[in-house]
């Protein structure tokens, strides 16, 4: 099936409406969630517990028709759990491979900071090139594959921050937040209405559909003002006063690439600028290392970004005037 931006548009509006019969208040970061796997990336959940980042990730796999499997990382995790290994096969006398969890369409990695470097760093080569190497074979991965991680930032002891190069493969890191009294109402009765704690999202879409639309977000029309407008924000981190390590070109990419998932989410053909301010800090703010003396005041790297969003001007492009 060939899509456009309506048809787009008709079925991410369907997989949201579909995703908020079980997540309430999270209208925005499911938004962009689902914008980064339609850009093909990968998404981070970062946030206090009990805000519904894992029911998130399992009722956005449900709805896009993608296979999940849920990977609930420890400190005693090793790498071959995560990708899998050779095992000796007693009726044969040889090894097979018996593929890991990274072996699935969508992979949830709950408490990715629980377990170690080591193990987090498995998962680089499958996020970056949609394979694993074991041994010296490779395996590739199936297609669509995308990871949503979570990571609990208030806790110190037994964890193991993301080092930068974890975090840049990334697309994008989302904070949920508290939700509004009345959402948490909300999310209070439906728990009730429910009689379980399981709540069950309705496949919309399937992996081939998915691939289908991955394909047109990627003709999505980017004018070279605003690439230029993406180039430039992501320098713009590199020149700030607190801050050791700006932005790659990775993220100007991911800007581009998200920016068309967010303009076909809305049934555009082209990207605006006011799509690149909106999704700046999620895509930008993770990327950025401060330097020890700002780390130590409690610099934001978010508030670096945002004043990178400010200071840089808008181009005035054809298709920022439709």
């Amino acid at each position: 099936m060939t899509d456009d931006t309506a048809t787009i548009a008709e079925a991410g509006q369907r997989i949201l409406d579909g995703v908020r019969t079980a997540v309430v208040g999270m209208d925005e970061p499911l938004t962009i969630a689902l914008a980064t796997i339609l850009a093909g990336g990968h998404v981070l959940f970062e946030d206090v517990p009990g805000l519904g980042k894992t029911l998130a990730a399992r009722s956005l796999a449900s709805a896009l028709g993608l296979e999940l499997r849920r990977l609930q990382c420890t400190p005693d995790m090793l790498p071959g759990d995560v990708t899998g290994s050779y095992v000796y096969v007693p009726a044969t006398g040889e090894f097979e491979f018996r593929p890991g969890p990274l072996f699935t369409g969508l992979l949830l990695a709950d408490e990715i900071n629980r377990t170690t470097p080591k193990t987090q760093s498995a998962m680089l080569e499958a996020m970056a090139e949609a394979q694993v190497t074991v041994e010296g074979n490779r395996f590739a991965l199936p297609s669509p594959f995308h990871v949503i991680a979570t990571s609990n930032p208030i806790e110190y002891e037994g964890t193991y921050a993301l080092p930068e190069a974890q975090l840049d493969r990334f697309m994008v890191r989302l904070s949920v937040g508290y939700p509004a009294a009345e959402d948490e109402s909300r999310i209070v009765i439906e728990r009730m209405r429910r009689q379980t704690a399981d709540a069950r999202v309705a496949p919309v879409i399937d992996a081939a559909r998915l691939r289908g639309i991955q394909a047109a977000v990627e003709r999505i029309h980017v004018d070279p003002d605003v690439v230029a407008y993406c180039v430039e924000l992501t320098r713009a981190t590199r020149r700030a006063a607190n801050v050791a390590v700006g932005a790659s070109p990775r993220g100007s990419q991911a800007l581009v690439l998200l920016g068309r998932a967010l303009a076909a989410l809305d049934g555009r053909g082209y990207v605006r600028p006011d799509d690149i301010k909106r999704i700046a800090v999620p895509v930008l703010a993770h990327r950025l290392t401060l330097t020890p003396q700002a780390w130590a005041q409690g610099a934001d790297p978010a508030a670096v970004v945002e004043t990178a969003v400010a200071q840089t001007p808008v181009p005035p492009t054809i298709a920022a005037a439709r």
